[in-house]
């Protein structure tokens, strides 16, 4: 459940923060009900706060009546560390204008994939990635890339959950991904075929900082052309390094 249980005791800031937690990509707009079933926040308790919330801009409210997240938080939000981002963007649409496909970067979070940036087009491939979303690991490229450059001990940790199969074409058994893994960090990129969505391939590299994989570059492209994703494979490669190399560079300064 979004923002935590019905616990005694919970102060203020919590309830408020499980109240903004009730909100996630696919629950955009919630009725006050919804809130209030999603933070284990009292009903009574859930209307004060966010009307104190939706005052200060945190919320606001649909033409439906329905709450979102206002404008205030986005505000606040722009002003969080992004250097990854700032450094990576550039060379991500460098990415995109050499192969005219839709690029993202995405970084771990947990044992899923945030997606921190991406620059695409209406005429390529529709993403099911998106700016601030949230995706499981081993069906997607950026997700392997990085887990392939995990330490030992969490790829095992990884490999022994049970693993989500968004499509019949996810790879799920342990053995099998495992070595999937192992020869991802052998190549130095990693390739999906319809694992994440059904029509959509991709490959991926990491960008590796002091033999660390700080994040990951993925290009997408339709199922109909996955004989293609190989030569998409050294310019992707090239822009994971230029990342790297100017991530480290912005660090000295």
């Amino acid at each position: 459940m979004a923002g935590g249980s019905r616990e005694p005791g919970r102060s203020v800031t919590s309830k408020a923060l499980a109240i903004l937690g009730a909100f996630d990509a696919e629950h955009r707009q919630l009725s006050l009900a919804d809130i209030a079933r999603r933070s284990g926040v009292a009903l009574t308790t859930a209307h004060r706060l966010v009307g104190e919330l939706e005052a200060w801009q945190a919320l606001s409210r649909t033409a439906d009546g329905r709450l979102r997240i206002g404008l205030r938080l986005w505000e606040l939000g722009q002003l969080a560390p992004s250097r990854l981002q700032d450094v990576a963007h550039p060379w991500l649409q460098e990415l995109f204008g050499d192969t005219g496909e839709n690029v993202h970067l995405a970084v771990r979070d947990g044992l899923e994939v945030l997606y921190v940036d991406k620059v695409h087009s209406r005429r390529a491939v529709p993403l099911v990635s998106r700016t601030g979303g949230r995706l499981p690991m081993h069906p997607t490229g950026v997700g392997k890339a990085l887990l392939a450059h995990e330490p030992e001990w969490f790829v095992d940790s990884y490999l022994a959950r049970k693993l989500e199969r968004p499509t019949p074409h996810t790879i799920t058994e342990p053995g099998r991904l495992a070595r999937e893994l192992a020869s991802v960090r052998t190549q130095g990129y990693a390739l999906t075929f319809e694992e994440m969505t059904l029509g959509s391939c991709s490959a991926a590299a990491p960008v590796v900082v002091d033999g660390r994989a700080v994040a990951a570059v993925g290009v997408v492209v339709s199922s109909r052309r996955a004989r293609e994703l190989h030569r998409l494979v050294d310019p992707l490669l090239t822009v994971a390094a230029q990342i790297a190399r100017a991530y480290t560079e912005s660090r000295t300064v």
